[in-house]
């Protein structure tokens, strides 16, 4: 686990107290060298409840306001426990990065 990785995990713990999280490190994903620049973050938690997806991004945005000077993308999939067993934990792919260092 890279440290970026570590420190969106602990701060999305702390704030969202979640019932399933996974931060996933998709920087090889990147056309460039970074290894810490791209995320996929899968949050499911009672804290999105009656929250719009909008409200439920804006919450992790704020958490990770630091963090968001330095990821060049961040894939959120933000669900409450009964959208994630509706969705039987499948959350889509993730693009291949078009940008930098072609």
């Amino acid at each position: 686990m890279t440290d970026m990785q570590s420190k969106i995990e602990d701060k999305l713990n702390k704030i969202l107290q979640p019932e399933v999280l996974e931060v996933i490190n998709e920087s090889n994903m990147h056309s460039g060298p970074a290894t810490e620049s791209h995320f996929k973050v899968i949050a499911v938690s009672k804290a999105f409840e009656g929250k719009m997806l909008i409200a439920r991004h804006r919450m992790i945005n704020e958490a990770l306001a630091d963090e968001l000077n330095s990821i060049h993308a961040l894939s959120l999939h933000t669900m409450t426990p009964a959208e994630y067993f509706e969705k039987a934990g499948k959350v889509a792919e993730s693009p291949q990065c078009e940008g930098g260092g072609k």
